[in-house]
């Protein structure tokens, strides 16, 4: 039976077919592998998401966690799940054998990945940030910090968070008051709070890893002044064992619009119920050299934005397959041209509304999945890169790439949660029905991580002008090679490539005024229109090499990619331009809004 989780065809048709990962088993990282090992971890992942993570989605999110003072409770699905997917040794899957992991590729994992996504992405959540925690550490931690944290990290004994944001800062991180006190033997105390930690408090695991961002007294301002510290709940003993518990203190719980299944907590650390050895504050670690804490978690933070790109992809696939199994079964009314009212009602998919709004689904959720593998994809390439230089363009490429592949699928799959809903009619607007959920869920993802707006800032100030304009290059130059293969195949996709070629010419002709109007005030101020405009841009050119890899090939499913394709050319591409319009207007409507004209 077909699965309305994910589509394995397209799983399969992305890896295999246009991505090519079978290659990287040339290289020695990857040698120990074949397609028989990724095909296996995909089935087992299918599996364990099916069985475990997707018979409880309803059950985690109607009876929420709760907190009565002392203790997390949540239904024991949860950690039922949890113990099934650290068992299959999936928390370690793409980590270095050295690292206590699989060693697999980054694709394969995201792509196993996925499926515990689109099946329960509150669940889900645990291990997404406990993966990511691990990275960090192993990636900028002592050997000492990796031997006492990482590993139970990769072991699944504990699970992490990240603790940046705090009530009176929100997403600005300069303005973060925390704070780390030196101690004699190297250590910290840390004094402060922290808001909306994913997984702050529960009792799944033996030990939960905070990595949180503070100050240290006497730094420097704002963000230049921010450091990062590992601080456990409970104490690790020199011997692995667990001691004391720190000073870390569940305020309370958060209740969410959906993703309810992951608590989300107020933390306070040094608030004095605990204090460890006697003193206040709660004990934490030093990664890494002071007043670099922010450039360190952001290689969490980047990881998790191209993490909760995924998730959003996954929930509005499962969406998608979800109201396309309703269409097909629903009967009710007939064709505009039928002439017999007492004619049998047609199933809905015959009808070219319905259709419309499959297609658009299709198209959104197999480019936004087509688009977060190919991001993967040069997570790999990155780590098997020979040259430094090798390795330092494609880490520009994967930047610029970031932001959209983190924003783009939250904005776009979650309208196609929204179609899901509108297929199913006034059921889709019942908790009867999974596609609510979905879409409260998935409204989440344009918000954590770095909002729309932040999202956008990053894109247009940051990306685009590093090391003067070399990512945007780079981009162009990636969307252009593929340009010349669609007008050397010639035909359809030689016209599709010419309208993209259009696009392209006039998203760097509009950049470039940007800039060089000097008013970076009005620059700025649609950048959140920049990034859904250049997010259109590069999500037509990953169709455009879909249709490249369909191309000689027959069948439903390659017809398929094909006619997806060919909507998303016709009836998403060409919105960027009016958007192209209004930003190359340097338009002020906005910056001239005044707070007491609303």
């Amino acid at each position: 039976m077909r699965s309305t989780l994910l589509s394995r065809r397209d799983l399969d048709f992305l890896l295999y077919e246009w991505l090519d990962v079978e290659a990287l088993t040339e290289d020695p990282r990857y040698q120990d592998h074949s397609r028989d090992t990724f095909d296996g971890m995909l089935d087992l992942s299918e599996q364990l998401a099916t069985r475990y993570f997707a018979t409880h989605n309803k059950l985690s999110d109607a009876q929420e966690p709760t907190f009565d003072g002392t203790t997390v409770s949540m239904v024991p699905e949860v950690k039922e799940a949890l113990d099934a997917f650290v068992k299959a040794d999936l928390m370690g899957a793409g980590m270095a054998y050295e690292a206590g992991g699989l060693q697999l590729p980054a694709t394969v994992t995201a792509a196993c990945f996925a499926w515990f996504q689109a099946a329960n992405v509150g669940t889900a959540a645990y291990p997404m940030l406990t993966i990511g925690n691990a990275n960090l550490i192993l990636a900028h931690g002592t050997p000492e910090q990796i031997e006492t944290y990482a590993r139970p990290l990769v072991a699944g004994r504990y699970f992490g968070t990240m603790c940046l944001s705090e009530p009176q800062a929100g997403s600005s991180l300069g303005d973060i008051v925390t704070r780390a006190q030196p101690q004699p033997d190297g250590s910290y105390r840390l004094f402060g709070g922290k808001m909306w930690i994913s997984g702050g408090e529960h009792e799944l695991s033996e030990n939960i890893v905070h990595l949180v961002l503070a100050k240290i007294p006497g730094g420097p301002e704002g963000t230049k002044g921010i450091s990062l510290f590992v601080v456990p709940k409970l104490l690790v003993e020199s011997d692995g064992s667990l001691g004391e518990h720190n000073d870390v203190t569940l305020a309370g719980l958060n209740h969410k619009m959906g993703y309810r299944g992951t608590t989300n907590t107020v933390l306070n650390f040094g608030d004095g119920t605990h204090t460890p050895g006697g003193a206040a504050g709660a004990v934490g670690y030093l990664i890494g050299e002071a007043n670099r804490g922010l450039s360190y978690m952001f290689h969490m933070m980047n990881e998790a934005r191209i993490g909760v790109g995924l998730g959003a992809t996954a929930l509005g696939y499962t969406g998608y397959l979800k109201s396309l199994d309703y269409a097909r079964t629903r009967e009710q009314g007939r064709p505009v041209t039928a002439k017999d009212p007492a004619a049998k009602p047609v199933p809905i998919i015959e009808h070219a509304d319905v259709r419309r709004m499959l297609l658009a689904q299709k198209s959104y959720v197999e480019g936004a999945l087509a688009l977060e593998m190919f991001c993967m994809r040069m997570v790999d390439e990155q780590r098997i890169a020979a040259t430094e230089s090798a390795r330092n363009r494609i880490g520009l490429l994967l930047d610029i790439l970031t932001p959209i592949a983190k924003s783009w699928p939250s904005q776009w799959c979650l309208e196609a949660n929204n179609l899901a809903i509108q297929v199913h009619g006034g059921y889709g607007y019942t908790r009867e029905y999974d596609v609510e959920q979905h879409y409260r869920d998935n409204r989440l993802n344009p918000i954590h991580e770095g909002t729309h707006g932040i999202q956008g800032l990053d894109l247009l100030g940051r990306k685009v002008t590093q090391q003067g304009g070399v990512s945007l290059r780079l981009l162009s130059e990636s969307i252009g090679r593929t340009i010349a293969d669609a007008t050397e195949t010639g035909g359809e996709l030689a016209e599709l490539a010419e309208q993209l070629g259009e696009v392209l010419g006039q998203v760097g002709k509009v950049t470039a005024g940007l800039f060089a109007s000097g008013d970076i005030d009005a620059a700025l101020a649609n950048s959140s229109v920049y990034l859904e405009t250049v997010g259109h841009l590069v999500v037509a050119w990953i169709w455009l090499e879909q249709m490249l890899a369909c191309e000689g090939k027959t069948g439903d499913f390659y017809d398929g990619k094909r006619q997806a394709g060919r909507f998303f050319f016709r009836y998403e591409l060409p919105k960027t331009g009016p958007q192209l319009a209004l930003l190359a207007s340097l338009d002020r409507t906005t910056l001239e809004m005044r707070d007491a004209w609303f």
